[in-house]
C-alpha cells in the first residue's frame, strides 16, 4: 500500500499557493485539494484563512473570472453559467458579480452567431427536426429557453 505524503503547515500554504496562482479557483477547489493532500481539519481552516487574507483564494474573482471564461471561450448562457457556479458553492451575490462581466451586447450576438450556425448546420433537415437540434443545442449550453423560442418563431 502506497503511503501518502505529509505536509508540514507551511509546506502545504506554499502548495495551495501556488495551486491558487496558477489559476481562479473558489473555496470548494481548495477544500477538496486540502483534503486530497491530507491535511488535517484545523490546519485546512488556517491555511484557508492565510489564502483569503493574502487574496489567493478570492470567490468574487472567481466568479467574474470563471463567467467571463466559460461564455467568452465555451459560449455559455446565462443559465448554464448559473448552475455551475451553484454546483461550486458560489453565492447569489458573487453569481450576480460574474454576470456583471458579460455585456448585453455580446451576449445577444454570441446567441444569435451560435443560432445561425445551427440552423445552416441543419438546413438539410425537416422543419421538425431542425427546431428540435436547435432547441437541444442551444439549451444544453445554457442559452434562456424564452430567447431560443423567440428566435426560432421569427425565423420558421
Amino acid at each position: 500500500m502506497l503511503k501518502k505524503k505529509s505536509f508540514t503547515l507551511e509546506e502545504a500554504k506554499k502548495k495551495l499557493e501556488h495551486y491558487c496562482a496558477y489559476q481562479e479557483r473558489c473555496h470548494k477547489e481548495v477544500h477538496y485539494k486540502l483534503i486530497e493532500l491530507g491535511v488535517i481539519p484545523q490546519a485546512r481552516e488556517e491555511i484557508k484563512g492565510h489564502l483569503i487574507q493574502e487574496n489567493y483564494l478570492n470567490e468574487s474573482r472567481f466568479a467574474q473570472s470563471f463567467a467571463r471564461g466559460k461564455f467568452r471561450i465555451k459560449k455559455w448562457g446565462k443559465r448554464r453559467i448559473i448552475i455551475e457556479l451553484k454546483q461550486r458553492s458560489i453565492s447569489e451575490y458573487n453569481i450576480k458579480l460574474g454576470l456583471k462581466e458579460i455585456s448585453e451586447e455580446e451576449y445577444n450576438k454570441t446567441f444569435y452567431a451560435l443560432f445561425e450556425k445551427r440552423h445552416k448546420e441543419t438546413s438539410h433537415l425537416s422543419k421538425v427536426e431542425q427546431k428540435k437540434k436547435i432547441i437541444d443545442f442551444l439549451n444544453y449550453r445554457g442559452w434562456e429557453k424564452q430567447l431560443i423560442f423567440e428566435t426560432l418563431r421569427d425565423t420558421f
